[in-house]
């Protein structure tokens, strides 16, 4: 397909994203999605919200949409006009919850979508992906399961030989990553803009990090800020393969955490893992405080323990 340029575009044309959607406006990653947004607040920005919910939006977020995704003519409603949709599901959502929001977008003509892509593209409409691998704060943080790390009770299961290297990625750098994704050009202006816009990322990932990390890295990390050393852990090793079968087997006697335990597994293994290449300086995102971030993970998963 040949290159599209702003000056060719119809009068009237806007070459910049306006409007933007959000599905999941108070979920975990949802919320710094609409944070950083409204930061940023060079966008007008509409919450779509189940209706009946009692969900409390931030002031700052210019419209609320209450829809009922059993009902298209609400989504189309909700989504008319808007140049951006992300959507953000909960696990627990239904499963045709996604597909109904995509159809109802492209009847509406939404312009981009942040969210599953095979769909979007069959419909004829484009999509951008933000994959962070992991969350560092949640990984590091909610259990065994996922970086091996148990905080409340000093335990960790270290991978193999320990020295396998990931990308992780905070959640606030996910939400900054989403805002200066909204905020650059839709197209280059002609032949000679070079600047980054949406449309080098037209159906295609955009990957983002914070951090490249091995399970030692961590540890010896969190050692450093707690003042701890390797004799206040019970530390445990296992093998990458076999934890991946042990969490599949989890997954199929009915223990949801068996899913998390093998596709961490899958990730810290040295054939099938591995980190990648990021566009983090094509979104101008900041280097990240490795010690703030572990502490935060570390007192977060304190707290979520003592609920």
């Amino acid at each position: 397909m040949a290159p599209q340029y702003a000056k060719n575009q119809s009068e009237g044309f806007i070459n910049a994203i306006q409007n933007v959607a959000i599905v999941g406006t108070t979920g975990q990653i949802g919320k710094l999605f609409t944070e950083h947004l409204l930061k940023s607040g060079n966008q007008t920005m509409t919450a779509l919200t189940r209706s009946g919910s009692e969900t409390t939006l931030p002031h700052s977020v210019n419209n609320n949409s209450p829809v009922d995704y059993n009902d298209e003519a609400t989504l189309m409603a909700a989504l008319k006009d808007q140049d951006f949709l992300v959507i953000t599901l909960s696990f627990l959502a239904p499963p045709d919850t996604h597909s109904k929001l995509v159809r109802a977008a492209v009847m509406a003509a939404a312009g981009r979508y942040l969210a599953n892509m095979k769909e979007i593209e069959e419909l004829g409409a484009s999509w951008i992906g933000l994959p962070p691998n992991f969350w560092y704060e949640y990984s590091l943080g909610v259990g065994p399961f996922t970086y091996g790390f148990d905080f409340p009770n000093s335990a960790v299961t270290f991978y193999d030989e320990r020295t396998m290297k990931i990308n992780t990625t905070t959640w606030p750098q996910c939400g900054r990553a989403l805002a200066a994704l909204v905020n650059v050009k839709r197209l280059p202006e002609d032949e000679n803009d070079h600047l980054s816009t949406l449309a080098q990322f037209c159906n295609q990932p955009v990957y983002i990090s914070s951090f490249t990390l091995t399970q030692r890295e961590m540890f010896d990390i969190e050692n450093k800020l707690l003042n701890r050393t390797d004799n206040n852990w019970k530390i445990s090793y296992q093998n990458t393969a076999e934890r991946y079968k042990e969490g599949l087997k989890e997954l199929k006697n009915g223990d949801g955490t068996g899913f998390l335990k093998a596709m961490y597994a899958r990730v810290f293994d040295p054939v099938s893992g591995g980190t990648f290449e990021t566009h983090n300086a094509v979104l101008g995102l900041p280097k990240e405080n490795l010690d703030e971030a572990t502490l935060s993970a570390h007192s977060w998963s304190i707290s979520q323990a003592k609920r």
